[in-house]
């Protein structure tokens, strides 16, 4: 006799589910409380948005304020000077020298500056690079939330065709090991060859260890699903798509190509990159680099003790208001060498820009035409069920009657149970498909979750 009982693994895969129906908005809902991923897409959103502030702030005055303290040595002197002062003659003293000296003095200075900045080409290609930045942190963000959504029904379907194909398996394999009792029992009366029972007993033993992958992939699934949405890793009552589902004809193929070269969140990243490298080249041009600032500043600097000539104090004092013009006349060749690397990844920006367009062109064609198909398909794999399970019932009684082997009894069991499995990958690739395709027009929303959720078994 074979060994009818499997190991735990599969008896646990197959328990009861737990109360209440799970659907794909339960578990997204549930995605959203748990998994870090939003998390992590909804910092870097906001990381994104405060460049929007920093772009601002480029145009904005600048208050600075330094300080100094300290002991210095000081010493000055001027030679050849006019002096005047009352009960001298009125032309003054000429040839006057003044000498002053101060050894480990105190030494105090404070300096305060404002600068407001009137022409800097730089600047206005940073600000648009800083714009260009929060905007693509946005389109990150979308483009996260949608890669999010679509890894999540993933997951979903994961475990319910794992569920299926499991279940499939351990009855695919009940059947193999009665159909090993009966033709021993037949074989003992001369009522079937001995090929038979070895048949079967061979099936048998293919199923059960099938059976055992597929409780593997099961727990693997189940595991995936938990970590990602904080449900439990316990059987679900997760809902496949409903019997009679059919698929929705999608948009004619130019609207929605169209759509995806405006909408699409990869394209529109793309495109923030080839801008934010264009404005890149506007920063390293040799025609931009003055720049103009309207600066004002005070100053005052004190140093007090004694010297060669007695105690003596130094006390300067600075304001002004003016315009500042910085010309950069010589750089060594830095500027030109940014500036033609700016330009070549430019070239580079635009090819990634191109191969991009391409490669949403052909995601958005490959669900479109899944889709075109997918009524064609489904009613095609329907038809493949209902013909493989009359096949089979017709096998069984020519079984019983001795018209048919026990392999092609196994045949049709097989035969009927990947019909099944067929069908139902079938209705949940046209599920998935139309989340695709609605991921590459950037449409992949809410709603989108909302529509697939209604098509699934109530």
């Amino acid at each position: 006799m074979i060994h009818r009982t499997l190991i735990s693994a599969i008896a646990l895969s197959l328990g009861a589910a737990t109360a209440g129906a799970t659907d794909l908005l339960q578990v997204w809902e549930a995605a959203r409380r748990h998994d870090p991923q939003g998390a992590i897409a909804d910092a870097a959103r906001a990381a994104g948005a405060t460049r929007r502030d920093q772009a601002s702030a480029l145009w904005r005055p600048t208050v600075g304020l330094s300080g100094a303290a300290g002991r210095a040595n000081g010493e000055s002197r001027m030679n050849g000077a006019q002096f005047s002062a009352p009960g001298f003659p009125a032309a003054g003293v000429t040839g006057v020298s003044f000498r002053t000296s101060i050894e480990g003095g105190n030494l105090t200075r404070w300096t305060v500056g404002v600068k407001q900045p009137l022409y800097d080409a730089e600047r206005w290609a940073q600000r648009r690079q800083l714009n260009l930045a929060a905007d693509a942190s946005e389109v990150e963000w979308q483009a996260a939330q949608q890669e999010w959504m679509l890894q999540v029904v993933q997951h979903y379907f994961d475990v319910l065709l794992a569920e299926r194909r499991l279940a499939l398996l351990e009855g695919q394999r009940k059947a193999a090991e009665r159909a090993y009792d009966e033709a021993q029992d037949r074989y003992k009366v001369g009522d079937a060859p001995v090929t038979d029972t070895h048949e079967a007993a061979a099936r048998a033993r293919a199923l059960q260890a099938q059976a055992l992958t597929a409780a593997n992939d099961l727990e693997l699934a189940r595991i995936a699903l938990s970590d990602s949405t904080g449900l439990p890793a316990e059987p679900l009552d997760l809902q496949p798509p409903a019997d009679g589902f059919k698929a929705s004809q999608p948009e004619p193929i130019a609207q929605l190509l169209t759509q995806a070269t405006q909408a699409n969140p990869m394209l529109r990243l793309m495109q923030s990159q080839l801008d934010a490298a264009l404005a890149e080249v506007d920063k390293h041009r040799a025609a931009v680099s003055p720049t103009v600032d309207l600066v004002a500043q005070a100053s005052r600097e004190s140093l007090s003790g004694s010297g060669d000539f007695g105690q003596a104090s130094n006390t300067q004092s600075q304001q002004m208001v003016g315009v500042a013009l910085n010309v950069p006349l010589y750089t060594g060749g830095w500027r030109s060498a940014k500036h033609e690397e700016s330009l070549r990844l430019v070239d580079k920006a635009r090819a990634e820009l191109e191969r991009a367009r391409l490669q949403v062109g052909q995601l958005t064609r490959s669900a479109w035409l899944a889709l075109q198909s997918g009524e064609a398909r489904l009613s095609a794999l329907e038809q493949s069920l209902t013909a493989s399970r009359a096949r089979l019932d017709a096998t069984r009684v020519g079984h019983q009657v001795g018209d048919r082997t026990t392999l092609d009894l196994l045949n049709a069991e097989s035969d009927a149970a990947a019909a099944e499995l067929g069908l139902l990958q079938g209705r949940i690739d046209v599920v998935t498909n139309r989340l695709r395709l609605d991921a590459a027009t950037g449409r992949l929303d809410q709603e989108s979750l909302l529509a697939a959720n209604a098509s699934l078994q109530r």
